[in-house]
């Protein structure tokens, strides 16, 4: 069904909000925040807490508390974020910044002219990195539009800042990634999405879910340099980039090894600083046995959990 048009009104007031000082929106989340946590009534709390118990099955009740409490502050902190970084210039953003950890193995990447995936997960404010990437190289992305006619004109408005190439969530849109790495071009994949159908079934916190191979497939049939990139707020008001290589295996074996590479780096990362990590999203539903498990008691959904996990390790003991 199509999308009803953007309206001026509803453009120019979150044009206006985006404008708001980046230190402003940090306080809101805050307050938004400490009202979720102590009411505890959020449906985002409970899909958090759910979430948490699942990939942490050692940690106690209390410990998951006051993990799931700082993951709803840095997730809600990280979507005003997004808003003020969308409004920004690409230099103001830059200039956000303010340390880069691992800024060689960007630009050897880059040197090498064979293209570069940049394996992005759903973790910090990843969206601040946009902007210094395009000082660099031009990236081809794919670009599933915001249901709101107005966010989404207003996001497409900052992607065009950054000389982006949106392309189509579709089999177009993977042509032309796989066209713009093979011209030494560079595109951003975010890896920790469920795909809309199949996928390949990889494990992940001990759990075989249903997994996009979309970035091994790119990886191995271009043979592009492949990094790790995400983003963290630190305390004086900005934030450190940190860039890391994953590992050469990632151009060996099926699309399927290669998948279970990328998340494997991705629960590393998610082992470091789980605190950082966007935990809201449905990732653990994507195994037949598990696809309720966040409309029903969380006891029972913890349960049907446990008894995948015991299923899995038996297979691979087999």
């Amino acid at each position: 069904m199509a999308h009803p048009k953007s309206t001026n009104s509803n453009y120019r007031l979150i044009q206006i909000l985006s404008h708001q000082p980046l230190v402003l929106g940090r306080f809101i989340a805050r307050f938004v925040a400490l009202l979720i946590n102590a009411l505890q009534l959020s449906k985002l709390s409970k899909i958090i807490q759910l979430n948490l118990q699942i990939a942490f099955p050692e940690r106690s009740k209390q410990e998951i508390n006051q993990l799931k409490k700082q993951a709803i502050k840095n997730e809600l902190t990280s979507y005003f974020e997004f808003v003020s970084i969308w409004g920004a210039s690409n230099e103001k953003n830059i200039q956000r910044i303010q340390k880069i950890h691992g800024e060689h193995y960007f630009h050897e990447a880059l040197a090498q002219q064979k293209g570069l995936v940049l394996v992005i997960p759903h973790f910090g404010t990843w969206e601040v990195m946009n902007a210094w990437l395009s000082k660099y190289t031009q990236m081809t992305i794919l670009y599933k539009p915001v249901k709101n006619p107005d966010a989404d004109r207003f996001v497409r408005d900052a992607r065009s800042r950054e000389q982006a190439n949106l392309v189509p969530t579709d089999e177009s849109g993977v042509r032309q990634i796989f066209k713009a790495l093979k011209q030494g071009g560079t595109t951003v994949i975010l890896p920790d999405h469920t795909p809309d159908h199949g996928g390949d079934m990889v494990n992940y916190f001990g759990l075989p879910l249903a997994s996009s191979s979309l970035s091994a497939k790119l990886i191995q049939k271009t043979k592009a340099r492949t990094l790790l990139l995400y983003a963290i707020r630190n305390d004086q008001g900005g934030f450190d980039m940190y860039i890391e290589p994953i590992t050469p295996q990632i151009y060996e074996g099926s699309a399927e090894d290669g998948t279970l590479l990328i998340h494997q780096t991705l629960e590393n990362l998610i082992q470091r600083y789980p605190m950082h990590y966007h935990w809201s999203y449905k990732r653990f539903s994507a195994h037949p046995s598990l696809n309720q498990i966040y409309d029903i008691d969380a006891d029972e959904a913890l349960a049907k959990v446990a008894e995948v996990r015991r299923q899995a390790q038996q297979q691979e003991n087999i």
